[in-house]
């Protein structure tokens, strides 16, 4: 489990600080039986506690090349947390999506611009997705309510996607009869041979592994030096998939 103040950040616009007392979560559009809920009703829904490994879809671009101008990650954006809240499921059961809708999308209450577009923080998942997938609407991390930082008061984790499907400050979530079309679907997230290529969407964790380097460095150059002889090396891998 990986310290509070050592889990990766990766806020595109700023972060709001909300009031837990007058926050509401909203469910709306296409849903036969739209409602809202305020925070102590959310913090009464039954509650689980899961570990889930949250990883940035950047981890590892500083070593691209051409360097993008983006978050410069080394290997470092990746964490994993005990993410307390409620299963989104049966919410969605409550709301009652209509026959035709076939998308649900989650969206924040950051905003800003990127590539001169205004817009709210948003991404969706299909009903089939959320069928797969035990999305938990999160109150809490790590055993205390959630940092301003990490979403609070509120947020979305989905188990085995990209950090960027798990949605901070959450408070609308949307039933759709049509595809989404928000910025951070359409515009980013995506895998790309070249500028001209519309590309794959980024959706689960891809096999990835880190090892502990061995020795001590060298201050500058950061080269390592060991004692000769046999070196144990340990490490960690993870997926999203299993």
């Amino acid at each position: 489990i990986t310290p509070l103040g050592s889990h990766y950040l990766l806020t595109h616009f700023d972060t709001p600080i909300l009031d837990f007392n007058r926050h509401k979560l909203h469910f709306e559009g296409a849903f036969e039986n739209p409602f809202e809920l305020d925070m102590s009703q959310i913090c009464d829904l039954p509650e689980i506690t899961m570990p889930v490994t949250l990883e940035c879809s950047g981890n590892g671009r500083a070593h691209l090349s051409p360097r993008a101008y983006s978050m410069p990650w080394g290997y470092e954006a990746v964490g994993t947390s005990e993410w307390t809240g409620t299963p989104l499921a049966p919410l969605i059961a409550q709301a009652k999506p209509k026959a035709d809708v076939i998308e649900i999308s989650f969206t924040g209450v950051d905003f800003g611009y990127a590539a001169g577009v205004g817009h709210y923080f948003g991404r969706s998942l299909t009903l089939s997705q959320l069928e797969k997938l035990d999305v938990l609407l999160v109150h809490s991390m790590n055993g205390q309510p959630l940092l301003p930082q990490h979403g609070a008061p509120l947020r979305i984790v989905v188990p085995g996607w990209y950090g960027m499907a798990s949605v901070k400050w959450l408070n609308k979530i949307e039933a759709l009869t049509e595809k989404f079309e928000g910025f951070q679907q359409i515009q980013t997230y995506r895998f790309r041979q070249d500028i001209e290529d519309q590309g794959r969407p980024v959706t689960i964790i891809k096999v990835k592994s880190l090892m502990v380097p061995p020795g001590v460095p060298d201050w500058l150059s950061r080269d390592r030096s060991v004692k000769s002889g046999n070196v144990t090396i340990i490490g960690k891998a993870w997926s999203g998939a299993g």
